[in-house]
């Protein structure tokens, strides 16, 4: 199972920050959380990365409604999302959103496929939002 849903853009790295985040409010979903996963590899142990963020987004109403189904679904939210400049091109930058899919086959429980087809369907549509126009 494929477990990510990838977009490549042809901006630069700071610029395809703002546009996703602006994708994923336009769906409903807010960032709770956000990791700069270069900076901290850089602090921690001195690795140097490409520019990494991971962004934690949610949306209330479907994490309500997961968390309803199986309360052990929290060790599977947020969504996350992981905007990357691109290898070895500083105008480009992937975007990958988490498939919500994974809580349905991770937990086998099929109460949550609701949830996670709407949550995909967002994601899909702020990821493909971003490359529309």
């Amino acid at each position: 199972m494929d477990y990510g849903i990838p977009v490549t853009l042809d901006l630069p790295f700071a610029d395809a920050v703002d546009r996703v985040r602006a994708a994923l409010a336009e769906q409903g979903f807010g960032i709770l959380t956000e990791i700069d996963v270069q900076a901290t590899l850089k602090a921690k142990i001195g690795a140097d990365i490409e520019d990494y963020l991971i962004l934690g987004a949610c949306n209330p109403p479907l994490a309500h409604r997961a968390l309803q189904a199986d309360r052990h679904i929290g060790l599977l939210l947020p969504c996350n999302v992981v905007v990357r400049s691109a290898d070895g091109d500083p105008g480009r930058t992937v975007v990958e959103a988490m498939d919500p899919q994974l809580m349905v086959s991770v937990t086998g429980r099929p109460e949550l496929a609701p949830v996670a087809e709407e949550a995909g369907a967002r994601l899909r549509a702020a990821l493909g939002s971003l490359t529309a126009g």
